[in-house]
């Protein structure tokens, strides 16, 4: 999604947007300004306008941290590689000068100002939606990833190749649907799907068909407590 073109496809189609921005591919301008102007305190946030849209920086001392440390590590494995040069193995800040390797002290620099920032792109003005509420929405993409999660693992979702559109569109269908199901018995029993399918294994049932008179006959087993009182909240017959 972080691309010029596909920013302006969505412009085009009028659709408004959030997207994650690169800000290591940034003009030295836009950097310099994303610099001066935002405050490195925890929450702080700045806003600029850019050919992209609305570009919206935020500083986090979590993230900063976390970032310290991924760039620490790749310092220290920049001067082992440079003390001992080796063709097949590349790292971020290095850099060959003069057919010698040496540490790339620019990026170095550069990479410490990003320290903790993070940047979104958006076409919706401040006076529309702020800044913080930019941010705050782009976060609850955890809850797409967590759908893909439970999609693969938990429903065990797989691909099956179709070649016409109507089974195409039945299988993206039917996907969706154990998905809507999963995250709806989620929320009416504040228990995960995993935990629920694994009680849920434990129900057996079977029907016998008396086909002299037509009569079915079906036979349970006894259903634990702490079970029936999730099929309750369902408002599922058990």
């Amino acid at each position: 999604m972080i691309s010029s073109d596909n920013v302006l496809a969505l412009k085009k189609a009028g659709i408004h947007y959030i997207v994650g921005a690169r800000l290591g591919n940034l003009s030295q301008e836009t950097f310099k300004q994303i610099d001066q102007r935002l405050l490195r305190q925890d929450g702080q946030l700045t806003r600029l306008s850019t050919d992209n849209g609305f570009l919206i920086c935020s500083f986090s001392q979590t993230r900063f941290r976390k970032d310290k440390y991924e760039m620490d590590k790749q310092i220290a494995r920049a001067h082992v590689l440079i003390q001992k040069p080796s063709k097949n193995r590349k790292t971020k800040f290095v850099k060959a000068q003069q057919q010698k390797l040496e540490i790339n002290e620019e990026l170095i620099a550069k990479t410490t100002k990003l320290l903790g920032v993070k940047g979104y792109y958006t076409d919706l003005p401040e006076d529309q939606v702020s800044s913080q509420a930019i941010v705050e929405r782009y976060h609850d993409l955890y809850k797409i990833e967590q759908a893909f999660r439970v999609s693969k693992h938990d429903l065990q979702t797989r691909p099956v190749f179709h070649f016409k559109e109507q089974p195409i569109r039945l299988h993206i269908m039917i996907c969706f649907m154990a998905l809507a199901v999963s995250k709806f018995i989620e929320l009416k029993t504040n228990t995960s799907l995993r935990a629920f399918l694994t009680q849920g294994k434990k129900i057996t049932d079977a029907r016998l068909l008396n086909k002299l008179t037509g009569k079915v006959i079906t036979l349970r087993k006894s259903i634990p407590d702490h079970l029936t009182n999730l099929l309750t909240k369902l408002s599922l017959p058990h």
